[in-house]
């Protein structure tokens, strides 16, 4: 298959940001905070910490905050069923796999966005211009990530199976390898890397996941940390700011994608693309019945691809203590902009 050869000035940030990922995660070198308790908390590039930091919500903290940054949803959660991690932020598809695993990992908030972000890419110069087309083609996914969902969802909404497509099983690191130099057909992903293409003019979008899944992404503990009175304090502590902090990022777009921008080694126009585009439409809901059952549907439908061995039960992996008076799931995201 030909290569398409990028320039090296526009892959270079992307490449950084994903060296900077590491393998699965990299250590937890940075610390918020004062006080004898630590609060671990799991991350993604350009995820919690970037918000907290950005809206000032690390200030004043009474607990210290450790963070661990991955590269995706799946082995954040492995971390916190491996008691390393105590929290962090994850797609709608995670929990659905750890559960599949009965890994001890309970979802504790949630919210609702647009599913743009959530895109199938093509190179500029592909011949495709329907999902329908991706019918024998090479897909790249990260294995339980929520892209993964989202692939699986788009095949279907164009008469396709998963055993239509050649998957690729690949972390994201290495489907930008594979995207970029024409190894692949099609790059199933989100946000900042959907940006990141876009903004390079390395691709462009097939199909997103708007409309077809269901825009949630969670804040997933651990059991242990949530049976522990004092960490449980922190946790609804974190949440608050975290919620505040998405609130603050709604009327200072720019100064959030500045910050954002420094910190993960994004060029500022990718990154405010991708808070137009996805992180803005956030809104905080409840973890609440409609949401367990739209989880639920996920995870059926990885039962019955055989991708998950059994039935889960999503409602046992569920805790609705720091909902406070927060709007249903169903509740109607942001407008994006992007």
């Amino acid at each position: 298959m030909r290569r398409r050869l990028a320039p090296a000035a526009l892959l270079l940030p992307l490449a950084l940001l994903l060296t900077a990922c590491g393998g699965n995660a990299s250590a937890g070198t940075d610390t918020d905070g004062k006080g004898s308790l630590t609060l671990d908390v799991g991350d993604q590039k350009g995820g919690s910490e970037a918000i907290l930091r950005a809206a000032g919500e690390l200030d004043n903290l009474d607990y210290k905050i450790k963070w661990s940054t991955f590269t995706s949803g799946p082995p954040l959660l492995e971390a916190v069923n491996a008691k390393a991690v105590d929290i962090g932020g994850v797609g709608n598809t995670p929990p659905v796999f750890a559960a599949g695993a009965d890994s001890k990992i309970t979802v504790v908030a949630a919210w609702h966005g647009t599913s743009k972000g959530d895109a199938i890419l093509v190179p500029n110069d592909s011949e495709l211009t329907d999902p329908a087309q991706l019918k024998g083609r090479s897909v790249a996914v990260a294995q339980g990530s929520s892209a993964n969902y989202q692939l699986v969802a788009s095949l279907k909404k164009a008469g396709l199976g998963l055993n239509d497509v050649k998957v690729k099983y690949l972390q994201p690191a290495d489907a930008l390898a594979a995207f970029t130099s024409g190894k692949v057909d099609a790059w199933a992903v989100w946000d900042p890397y959907t940006s990141q293409i876009l903004q390079s003019k390395q691709g462009h979008v097939l199909t997103t996941g708007d409309g077809i899944t269901n825009g949630l992404t969670f804040q997933v503990a651990a059991p242990g940390a949530l049976k522990d009175k004092k960490k449980a304090a922190a946790i609804d502590d974190y949440l608050k700011r975290l919620r505040r902090a998405y609130k603050w990022v709604y009327s200072h777009e720019p100064e959030w994608a500045k910050v954002w921008a420094k910190e993960t080694g994004l060029p500022e126009d990718v990154a405010l693309a991708a808070v137009k585009r996805t992180y803005t439409t956030r809104v905080a809901v409840a973890v609440d019945q409609q949401l367990i059952a739209s989880e639920q549907e996920i995870a059926d439908t990885f039962t019955s691809l055989k991708l998950i061995p059994g039935k889960v039960d999503f409602g046992n992996f569920v805790d609705t203590r720091f909902n406070g008076d927060l709007p249903a799931s169903t509740s109607a995201p942001r407008p994006s902009e992007g």
